[in-house]
């Protein structure tokens, strides 16, 4: 495996890379970008990619325009380089939030971004947790899509989980909430939200059994943080026992982490590794999980042609 093989990372998240890399036993390669006086980006794979199979890491975070054409630039410098496929391993897909036309005259952002990497040279894609089904279907090569529920699920197992409730925000994350409350042999709820702008939105009511309930609110990403404070205002009304809020990708922007982590009532905050998260913006509550493994595995089943699917079929 090591020879045909090639692994590398743009600047978006190389520790996770790094760690990667260490799960599959093979070296992570160097890539040079530099930038010239005009402000365009040049990008080098420092190794051989000649009749290899190829993957580029790279989650699409801040700032994720840089990232994305990075990562354009590492695709066509992988293709140029006779590289036998090439595998966009992309942990988080900023972009497929951007999944509809719900207003008039808008761009659909997931499935451009999805033709420009297949454009520059991309044959698989292995995403982790997209925003929603449809986005799958915006990509024109085979994409490999996996979930940190399992990983969640192994975290929140340490507790006693007897009278606990897993609650989505909206309806939207309900199949998910469902999934993992079955990971964890639980109930589950979900919230009633109507949006209104990026930041601000009402939860008018929740579906389930709250009251006198451990719950863990289940979310694919946090931005905001805007549904989750929402959330946790719904949720006290019904005067559940303990809150805990868990989430794949944990983004954080502008100060959500510490409006969230300083909630009295939330006991913790986890997430995954998906989206670096700088030292200095976590929080005492923060617990982040690593997914590393699972996309090692992934990459590895990938490589020697064996199912990725069967990854979750015991989930």
């Amino acid at each position: 495996m090591r020879e045909d093989i090639a692994v590398f990372s743009g600047s978006a998240h190389p520790e996770l890379a790094e760690e990667i890399c260490a799960h599959l036993g093979v070296p992570l390669h160097p890539v040079k970008v530099q930038r010239f006086a005009n402000d365009c980006l040049e990008v080098q794979l420092e190794a051989n990619c000649r009749e290899r199979d190829v993957f580029l890491i790279q989650p699409l975070v801040r700032p994720v325009q840089e990232h994305l054409v990075e990562l354009l630039l590492m695709l066509d410098a992988a293709r140029g380089a006779s590289a036998k496929r090439i595998t966009v391993v992309m942990p988080h897909y900023s972009y497929a939030r951007s999944d509809k036309k719900d207003a008039p005259r808008i761009s659909i952002g997931g499935r451009l971004v999805a033709d420009l990497m297949a454009t520059a040279g991309a044959d698989r894609v292995l995403a982790m947790t997209l925003h929603s089904p449809q986005v799958h279907g915006f990509f024109s090569v085979p994409v490999d899509h996996l979930h940190a529920l399992q990983e969640l699920a192994k975290h929140f197992r340490q507790y006693d989980l007897s009278a606990t409730t897993v609650v989505s925000p909206d309806l939207g994350n309900a199949k998910e909430a469902a999934h993992f409350a079955r990971l964890l042999g639980v109930q589950v709820a979900a919230g009633a939200k109507q949006r209104f702008a990026d930041d601000r939105v009402e939860i008018s009511s929740v579906i389930g059994e709250i009251t006198g309930r451990d719950v863990i609110v289940l979310d694919d990403e946090i931005a905001k943080g805007s549904t989750v404070i929402e959330l946790l205002n719904k949720l006290r009304e019904l005067k559940p026992r303990s809150i805990r809020v868990a989430c794949t990708h944990g983004l954080f922007s502008s100060g959500a982490l510490d409006r969230i982590g300083s909630q009295p009532d939330v006991l913790e905050v986890v997430c995954t590794n998906t989206v670096p998260i700088p030292p200095e913006e976590q929080s005492p509550k923060l617990r982040v999980l690593s997914i590393a493994p699972a996309l090692a595995e992934a990459m590895r089943r990938i490589h020697n042609g064996e199912s990725v699917s069967a990854l979750f079929e015991t989930a």
